[in-house]
């Protein structure tokens, strides 16, 4: 029976360890197969709107048309003029502009509304114009710039300051030293950083944005977005953090973005998702300052805005949340303490507890979050004297020794109470509780007094 169950506990660790070491790249296996594929693999128009410069009737009647070849691919609107026509691509109310002249039909498109878009819309408004014995002509009302030719250089700029916004997140549950302050601001900094990196390179060395002090806003107000409201999920879903922000700001927001495929090309799903997510929202902005006159950016403002909002409240209420569980811990003293996990990124290992050589730290090294000095009744230093440290359960996290000068150091602990013993044979020992913080290195030394002996030759502490 021992041995069947000795069986079952090593598999369940087994199973255990497999899914703690594979649900991020699980995340991702679903991510691609279940999100982008169903996104990419056949774009169709959706509602796609174009205004047309004819009668009601007449519009009515090319409407019916385009319904049979493309079930609701279209939204015709009828217009007075051609000129008003182009105008509602200009302004970004219409994709497209058709006029319907007998031999030569116009039709008007913007490449920066997406070069698959104005491709679909070419195909088929080609098609219908050759089925009446037309030729179609074709007008560029707003090309791309000179460094951005295929309308795909704003994906890989959002990329940029999505992707460094997440891991900055995830180096800072690292950061030991470093309260949730300074958390903020680095990230906040780091995020500036990556703003200005990205909307250097893409409007100075590249030509693909406009030099326009509102796309540099916009970029800066997605890092927020995505950094803050990462770092704010921390608190509630610890370890779990990275699988809820990769599937937001990854998975869901790429392929609705309407950067790689326009908007009105996706399924259903991912249009709705447009108008939510940050990438989504930041895109649009970039597009309108780009190259719409910086019409049509209070929805993408307000979202962006919203976020950063949403990311600051989960920030407070969870500082709030570990306020509570600290006075509960208080109160409920030190047999009732239970640690809890650091929130890590899987794909980074954190520190585990460890020794350091005292007063021997190089750069890059984690700086020590507990340290101290072991000395006798005299003040006299006291080598090799070991230092345990344990949970409150008894569980042991560190074991050391003090060096020649009686001190010692050590990192990477989980934030919450410990028990710090100081012991050697002849020696009374000595334990203290401490509270240890990654944002307050503690520094605790101890006295050791000799063991004194009775009358019958028997070591006491009295």
């Amino acid at each position: 029976m021992a041995s069947a169950h000795a069986k079952t506990t090593r598999a369940g660790g087994t199973v255990r360890t497999l899914v703690m070491g594979l649900w991020l790249p699980a995340i991702f296996l679903a991510g691609l197969l279940y999100s982008f594929l169903p996104a990419f693999h056949h774009p169709t128009p959706h509602h796609i709107k174009v205004a047309v410069a004819a009668s009601p009737a007449m519009t009515a009647q090319l409407q019916q048309q385009l319904d049979t070849a493309i079930p609701d691919g279209f939204t015709l609107q009828s217009v007075d003029s051609a000129a008003e026509a182009r105008s509602a691509v200009l302004n970004n109310d219409a994709v497209a502009a058709f006029a319907p002249t007998p031999h030569h039909p116009q039709l008007y498109a913007a490449k920066a509304d997406g070069a698959p878009m104005e491709s679909i819309i070419r195909q088929v408004f080609t098609s219908a114009a050759q089925k009446t014995g037309a030729t179609l002509d074709f007008q560029e009302l707003v090309p791309t710039r000179p460094g951005d030719t295929l309308g795909t250089s704003p994906f890989y700029l959002l990329m940029a300051c999505t992707l460094p916004a997440y891991f900055l997140v995830a180096a800072m549950q690292r950061a030991v030293g470093f309260n949730r302050r300074k958390h903020v601001a680095t990230i906040v900094g780091g995020g500036a950083v990556a703003a200005l990196a990205c909307y250097f390179t893409a409007a100075y060395g590249m030509d693909a944005i406009p030099q326009h002090p509102l796309a540099l806003l916009y970029l800066f107000l997605l890092t927020q977005s995505v950094s803050l409201t990462t770092y704010g999920l921390v608190a509630f879903l610890g370890p779990l953090f990275p699988g809820a922000a990769v599937t937001l700001f990854i998975m869901l927001s790429v392929p609705s973005s309407g950067l790689t495929v326009s908007v009105d090309l996706l399924p259903g799903f991912f249009r709705f998702l447009h108008p939510v997510l940050p990438m989504g929202n930041a895109a649009d902005a970039l597009r309108n300052v780009n190259y719409f006159d910086d019409q049509q950016l209070g929805r993408p403002t307000a979202v962006l805005c919203a976020w950063i909002a949403f990311g600051a409240a989960l920030i407070v209420l969870g500082y709030v949340k570990q306020l509570r569980q600290l006075v509960r811990e208080a109160q409920a003293g030190i047999t009732e303490y239970v640690p809890m996990p650091p929130a890590e990124d899987p794909t980074a290992e954190l520190p585990e507890p460890v020794a350091l050589p005292p007063r021997r730290q190089h750069f890059g090294e984690q700086p020590p979050m507990l340290t101290g000095r072991v000395s006798g009744p005299a003040g006299e230093p006291l080598p090799g004297i070991t230092i345990t440290v344990t949970d409150s359960h008894g569980r042991q996290l560190l074991h050391t020794r003090t060096d020649q000068n009686g001190e010692y150091a050590a990192t990477g602990f989980h934030e919450g109470f410990a028990v710090v013993v100081a012991g050697a044979p002849g020696r009374q020992p000595t334990a203290t509780r401490l509270l240890l913080d990654t944002a307050a290195p503690v520094n605790q030394d101890f006295i050791l007094t000799p063991l004194r002996r009775d009358v019958a030759g028997q070591t006491s502490s009295h």
